[in-house]
């Protein structure tokens, strides 16, 4: 199978809610837009998308159909930092306030409108300890 695209789906009653918060805080930009499904765009990286689906809608097998649960949503950044500030004076909850993981993140954990947790990182270097569990290439610096 050859990859050519990969998304996560958000599943909400919350479509326009959702979307709009996508949108103000974390630099998305509509694609496609209707009343039942939001498909994102990155403003500054046009390959980094998201959508957001009513979870009630025809297309979703009725024995999937309902709200998002069970997920986190990663997104790295240049300054974590500057996007606590940003986020925390923007009202957003902050669930894990900022801190330096061993294994190699600088992160903290926010929500969106449905309680779907999103953990904004900064990858920087592990401790000795989980050095080694990395692959040589994929280190963080």
């Amino acid at each position: 199978m050859k990859i050519t695209s990969y998304y996560p789906v958000i599943m909400t009653g919350k479509v326009a809610e959702t979307a709009a918060f996508y949108c103000a805080h974390f630099g998305f930009q509509p694609a496609f837009e209707a009343d039942w499904y939001v498909h994102l765009q990155s403003r500054n990286d046009p390959s980094v998308n998201l959508a957001i689906l009513d979870g009630t809608h025809a297309t979703v097998p009725e024995s999937g159909r309902g709200q998002v649960s069970g997920l986190i949503l990663n997104f790295e950044v240049e300054d974590v930092d500057a996007e606590y500030d940003r986020l925390k004076g923007a009202g957003l909850p902050v669930l894990l306030e900022l801190r330096d993981e061993a294994f190699g993140q600088r992160h903290f954990i926010t929500a969106d409108p449905n309680g779907v947790l999103i953990d904004v990182i900064k990858p920087i270097p592990p401790s000795a300890e989980f050095a080694d569990q990395y692959s040589s290439d994929a280190i963080p610096q």
